[in-house]
């Protein structure tokens, strides 16, 4: 049984009920960590009741550790180098489930899983709970009167795996990357003929994200070779979130079970690929009906209030839309990516387009700033935040750009750590998010900038080795 949104959600006597008749064997329970990566532990059923109560516990030393699973701070430390006396000694954390995430995974036998929301063993929230900072957000917006939704626009690449790299030598932090090869060639876009290669493949998918209950659109031949597309139905804010998380870790493990690797990295070290993206497309209702929408106009007042909002602080929230070193690759002109903090009506080129006209219901601020890799509680709490900050304000946006590429407007930042830079200066996001959060975040991923810089890449062996 799935439930689906708007219906009762399972309470956890019912869930019991459900994993008896099910057959269930094992429950796994899942958190999204720091970088949008699930992590957690399988339950036995027999566990499952207890579990329920009293949560699972975790080594709370997973929230301190960057892409490589190195461990950024000192956690046997005096406050663990967070300032926090419940994370010393790498003590344990609790998960606790939410019961309406509840799922039955069609690809693993009498397997069930959980999405769960981080405690103390006293109750408190973990303040590094992204999940717990997306429903903070939203419930701020809430307060002003407003709800959130998210349909979900997302580019990846599925490979045929060649080699998997699991020899003795290959393991490491990081381990070395899986061999693949194309299941087809690009260029060819929405091209029926590449899309039918990669169709194996995407039924596949389909046919697990069905089972999972999420709300699949679309299934579409991107641009590049090997590339696809998926796109979700809107949904409620939270909702949307767990559905990405869920997704990418499903695609991954249905993939990875029948021969193929499928990866989220915006732009793989392989010849002639191309990058990929994360289109978020957001409104906002109130009373049920969609607050962006206009009778006499294409955007209402607190559309475009909430569209200056993102575009004053498009760099700062940059840090959570592309939250890799790899993403900042993907900017470029003329490249169906953004490049500049600029919006244009129905304009593939600029940061935020805008899709809408008069009495459209569908009305909804198209972000293409992201990356598929991206935490997604934090890339929604951040957009929120934002427009919320241009609501309050009753900022007005500039001029919509027909040539955003040849636009005037400021530059997105080139790298991660010209993001960073942005949101440590940002005191909205700060006052939104909290400073202890910012400063942890930007700490991990400074971490990862420093290992990056210490790598000699293929191009400066290129450019030195023979010269000098």
């Amino acid at each position: 049984m799935i439930r689906k949104q708007g219906q009762t959600p399972f309470s956890p006597q019912s869930l019991l009920e459900e994993i008896e008749q099910r057959e269930i064997e094992t429950v796994r329970f899942a958190f999204a960590d720091q970088h949008g990566l699930l992590r957690g532990k399988s339950i036995a059923a027999a566990e499952v009741p207890t579990a329920l109560v009293h949560g699972v516990g975790f080594p709370s030393s997973l929230l301190a550790k960057d892409t490589s699973n190195k461990t950024v701070f000192p956690v046997f430390t005096a406050g663990a180098g967070l300032g926090m006396q419940e994370l010393e000694g790498a003590a344990d954390a609790l998960m606790v489930p939410d019961p309406s995430t509840w799922r039955v995974l069609p690809w693993a036998p009498n397997t069930g899983w959980l999405l769960c929301d981080l405690r103390f063993p006293d109750g408190r929230p973990v303040p590094f709970c992204t999940r717990g900072l997306l429903r903070g957000a939203l419930a701020r917006l809430a307060d002003a009167g407003f709800g959130y939704k998210a349909g979900l626009e997302i580019e990846f690449h599925i490979f045929r795996l060649a080699d998997p790299r699991l020899r003795p030598e290959d393991a490491g932090q990081p381990g070395s990357p899986p061999e693949v090869s194309l299941l087809s060639a690009g260029y060819q876009l929405l091209s029926e003929t590449r899309y039918d290669q990669l169709e194996p493949a995407l039924e596949l998918l389909r046919t697990h994200l069905a089972g999972l209950g999420l709300p699949l659109r679309s299934l579409e031949c991107e641009y590049g070779p090997s590339q696809a597309e998926v796109t979700l139905a809107a949904l409620d804010g939270l909702a949307a979130a767990d559905a990405m998380v869920l997704f990418r870790s499903a695609a991954k493990q249905v993939m990875r079970r029948h021969g193929y690797h499928a990866t989220f990295m915006c732009r793989p070290k392989l010849p002639n690929v191309m990058s990929s993206g994360w289109h978020l497309h957001q409104s906002l209702t109130r009373d049920g009906k969609n607050a962006f929408a206009s009778e006499s106009d294409f955007l209402s007042g607190t559309g475009k209030h909430f569209l200056a909002g993102l575009l004053a602080h498009a760099r700062a929230s940059a840090a959570f839309s592309t939250p890799t070193i790899n993403g900042y690759k993907r900017y470029r002109p003329y490249s169906l990516a953004p490049e500049r903090v600029v919006w244009g009506r129905d304009n593939r080129g600029a940061m935020l387009r805008v899709l809408g006209s008069p009495g459209d219901p569908a009305t909804r601020i198209e972000n293409r700033i992201g990356e598929p890799a991206a935490n997604p509680y934090l890339y929604f709490a951040s957009q929120i935040l934002c427009g919320l900050d241009g609501i309050e304000r009753k900022l007005e946006p500039p001029p919509p750009e027909k040539t955003p590429y040849d636009s005037q407007a400021a530059l997105l930042p080139r790298s991660l750590d010209e993001a960073l830079q942005a949101l440590k200066s940002s005191t909205v996001l700060r006052e939104g998010l909290g400073s202890a959060f910012v400063d942890y975040y930007c700490r991990i991923k400074e971490a990862e900038i420093a290992r990056f810089n210490l790598e000699v890449s293929d191009w400066e062996q290129r450019e030195y080795f023979d010269l000098y």
